[in-house]
C-alpha cells in the first residue's frame, strides 16, 4: 500500500545501489564507445552477408568495417583514459580511517604540543647537522 501511494506521487523512484554512478565524462565516453562498437558489429555483418551474396558492396563495406574497428578500439581506450584522468584530477574519496589522515592528525597534535612526531627525526638548525661520513677520500 505504501509503495502504491509513493509511486502515485513520484514519477521516478531511485533505488539505493552499492555501486556509485560513473562520472559524467566517463559515462559520455562509455556511451560513445558502445554506439561505435555496435555500429562496427552491424557493418561487419553487412560486409559478411554482402560477400556471401556476391554483391559489389562487399569490398566497400569491408573497408569501412575495418576503419570502424580501428575507431571503435580507439573509443574503448578513450573510456579507460578518461576514467584514469578523472581519477587523477578529482582524487580518491578520503575516509576518516585513512592511514594518511591518521598520520596528519598525529603530526598536527605533535606540533601543537611542541614535540616531534613519532617516526620523524627532529631537525634542528642547519649548523647542527651531522657531518657527512663518506668512505671515499676527498681530493686535496
Amino acid at each position: 500500500m505504501e509503495y502504491e501511494a509513493r509511486s502515485a506521487r513520484q514519477l521516478w523512484v531511485e533505488d539505493e545501489k552499492a555501486r556509485r554512478r560513473l562520472p559524467d565524462p566517463v559515462r559520455t565516453a562509455a556511451v560513445r564507445a558502445l554506439l561505435l562498437t555496435s555500429v562496427t558489429l552491424i557493418q561487419g555483418m553487412v560486409a559478411f552477408f554482402a560477400a556471401v551474396t556476391g554483391s559489389w558492396l562487399a569490398f566497400p563495406t569491408l573497408l569501412t568495417s575495418v576503419g570502424s574497428t580501428v575507431v571503435a578500439t580507439w573509443s574503448v581506450l578513450d573510456v579507460w583514459v578518461t576514467r584514469q584522468v578523472w581519477r587523477q584530477r578529482n582524487g580518491v574519496v578520503s575516509e576518516p580511517s585513512s592511514t594518511a589522515r591518521q598520520l596528519r592528525r598525529e603530526r598536527r597534535q605533535a606540533r601543537k604540543t611542541g614535540q616531534a612526531p613519532a617516526g620523524e627525526r627532529a631537525s634542528g638548525p642547519a649548523g647542527s647537522r651531522r657531518p657527512e661520513t663518506s668512505s671515499i677520500p676527498k681530493a686535496a
